[in-house]
């Protein structure tokens, strides 16, 4: 019995250990290529200061459901099985007249990704998703905000391959954002591109 036990108690620290070593592929790129890229190209002096990304926030307005809470839930359970996070619902901070939003009510998805979860994400969203995208000729390269920051829209739903299209109660769009700490969109740019990002050309 006391075998059994020891046993017991020495098996969680090595799971627990194996999932602290795992990394996805683009945090192992990041680690062996973009961070030796970029400091060649913008000469820094400090580790620290090579940009990297922070979270990636993605967003699904819900304004023609507002009122449909079995909508509300298949839209919920969509954007779950994509990013693979409960989404939050968002609430209007204020009443418009002219949109017959009252404050409180729901009017979007949000999930915030960070970690291995948001690299993970970003190597799907880049790798797969996007070349999903019907007659894909690459992503803007001025959607930064001045701060290093980018944000784009897709479309549909559908590019994600969780998403079966036969089970789509509705095409529906979502906004992702992406942040780093990149002080320029210049470098923000760099950093994505080195991760992969197909920029237009």
């Amino acid at each position: 019995m006391a075998n059994t036990k020891k046993t017991t108690q020495t098996a969680k620290p090595a799971a627990a250990e194996n999932a602290e070593k795992y990394k996805s592929r683009v945090q192992e790129q990041y680690c062996n290529e973009v961070v030796p890229y970029l400091t060649a190209k913008f000469g820094y002096k400090n580790p620290m200061e090579v940009p990297k990304l922070v979270k990636i926030v993605v967003s699904s307005g819900l304004g023609d459901i507002k009122d449909n809470a079995k909508s509300i839930q298949i839209a919920q359970g969509e954007l779950k099985q994509i990013t693979g996070q409960q989404p939050v619902l968002t609430k209007a901070k204020k009443s418009v007249a002219n949109f017959k939003v009252r404050e409180g009510m729901t009017i979007g998805l949000k999930v915030t990704l960070r970690g291995r979860m948001m690299y993970d994400f970003y190597d799907k969203f880049v790798s797969i998703a996007l070349p999903r995208v019907r007659d894909f000729r690459g992503v803007p390269t001025d959607s930064f905000d001045g701060k290093g920051n980018y944000c784009m829209g897709v479309k549909e739903q559908l590019i994600f391959p969780e998403i079966q299209y036969d089970q789509v109660e509705k095409i529906r769009g979502m906004d992702i954002c992406i942040v780093t700490t990149a002080k320029t969109d210049e470098e923000a740019r760099e950093l994505l591109r080195a991760l992969g990002m197909p920029f237009k050309k």
